[in-house]
């Protein structure tokens, strides 16, 4: 235990360096070095950082070294960003000076086959006592104490989620939708071939930190699949683990191997595996990122919800893909009948049944009503408030009013469906600024429902 605790502070300074060397660092547009010199330069204030190029005197403005070894510092992170073949040499740089640990972006290792293997292993040697991350990958972002040691285009916002990727490139495109879409991440993490510090490694490391809520993880294979499962277990009795698994089909299996090395496997053993650790399974990568979410934002709770909707066809259709995934929809009492009744906004003729249609016309005060009726009915666990996008419909104050009825209700999750597309993303903006998950479609929404209900 005394080792396991000495390795995760090693870590922790690791992933928070006060110094950093970039090995590549370079001003040409266009260029890994480049990406990863402005990346860095973002957590200025917070480290210091080196620049290392023995071709040139200056890059961006700022001083270069030849050689880490003349940097008179003690380095606790070093980047790599050179060609494959100069990466050993490199690394006895590394070794030399004593840093703490190393990113290696370069490709060219062991995904490329036989001699791209060996030139890893050369590296993994001189490395041994150092930690390693890569190579092949898009390096490691954590948004709470700015670092970006990547290339990629876009920083995150601070977030509850952290995604652990074996493609560094998928990682781009999911920070870029992020962003879109105003959620973030504790950590983003590209591991790449797994030379050093493995994902089980990854997944402890995040487990521990106290901004994650929830993980994300693309995974094509794993090199060691009995630690794997007992990690992942271990990991899910803490926090909710969502896997995306590539590399499912005879064809991708081949692509696996030569993009990190690794053997992808039987689609039916992981997910048999992903299950039995408590692990959660999405289909996609928006379905990945729309569970986590929910269950990064809002509270588990029993079986057993309500629906508000406007629209009566998006009501169907959400009844029906709760019916088919297993959620159960709570009967209205007559006390909650009779407050909707009572009220002087909501027509005679609404449905009376679950789902509440509170007809397509509706205004926010009858969103209210019905809400507030629903959510305080005590068998009733969870709301899925839907908005179809009328003339009349105000989603500002929709918005409004379901932020507040969770604050409310703590204990109870409430998942939006605003429904549309210009009209309506300030009110989105506003609801997952105040941690209310929206989807746009109702089997989204009732998906990531399904993974905070419990029997």
């Amino acid at each position: 235990m005394r080792n396991n605790n000495s390795k995760r502070i090693r870590l922790q300074k690791f992933f928070n360096p006060k110094t950093v060397a970039i090995i590549g660092a370079t001003d040409r547009p266009g260029s890994v070095g480049r990406g990863l010199c402005k990346n860095l330069f973002e957590g200025r204030n917070k480290r210091k950082i080196y620049f290392v190029n023995p071709f040139k005197n200056k890059v961006l403005g700022i001083k270069t070294y030849r050689k880490i070894t003349d940097i008179k510092e003690k380095i606790d992170l070093a980047i790599i960003a050179v060609p494959a073949r100069v990466v050993p040499k490199i690394a006895e740089d590394c070794a030399k000076k004593g840093v703490l640990g190393v990113i290696i972006i370069s490709s060219g290792f062991a995904e490329t086959g036989e001699q791209g293997k060996k030139l890893q292993n050369k590296v993994k040697k001189t490395l041994k006592d150092i930690f390693l991350v890569g190579p092949n990958c898009l390096g490691v972002i954590n948004p709470y104490t700015k670092l970006n040691a990547s290339f990629a285009p876009q920083t995150p916002q601070k977030g509850e989620i952290a995604f652990i990727s074996q493609s560094g490139a998928l990682i781009d495109s999911v920070i870029d939708k992020s962003l879109d879409e105003n959620y973030g991440f504790s950590w983003i993490i590209s591991y790449g071939n797994e030379a050093g510090i493995t994902l089980t490694d990854f997944l402890e490391f995040v487990c521990q930190d106290k901004n994650t809520k929830t993980i994300a993880l693309y995974l094509e294979g794993v090199k060691d699949g009995k630690k794997f499962y007992r990690t992942l277990r271990k990991i899910t009795q803490k926090k909710p683990v969502v896997i995306l698994k590539g590399g499912k089909t005879k064809l991708s299996q081949r692509a696996v191997s030569s993009h990190t090395g690794s053997l992808a496997g039987e689609r039916e053993i992981y997910s048999a595996v992903f299950k039995q650790a408590g692990a959660i399974e999405a289909e996609s990568i928006e379905e990945m990122l729309d569970i986590a979410k929910a269950l990064a934002w809002l509270p588990k709770c029993k079986n057993g919800i309500g629906i508000v909707t406007n629209g009566g066809g998006a009501g169907i259709l959400t009844t029906d893909y709760c019916q088919d995934l297993g959620i159960k929809l709570t009967k209205l009492k007559q006390e909650t009948i009779r407050k909707i009744n009572s009220s002087s906004v909501i027509p005679s003729h609404w449905s009376k049944n679950n789902p509440v249609d509170i007809i397509g016309d509706a205004l926010s005060d009858r969103y209210k009503i019905a809400i507030e009726a629903l959510i305080s009915q005590k068998d009733i666990y969870g709301l899925i408030v839907i908005q179809t996008l009328q003339i009349m419909t105000q989603p500002l104050e929709n918005a409004k009013i379901i932020i507040e009825t969770q604050r409310k209700w703590k204990n109870k999750p409430i998942i939006a469906v605003f429904m549309g597309g210009k009209n309506v993303k300030k009110a989105i903006k506003l609801l997952e600024k105040n941690k209310i998950p929206n989807y746009l479609d109702p089997l989204r929404a009732v998906k990531a429902m399904r993974t905070l209900v419990s029997e």
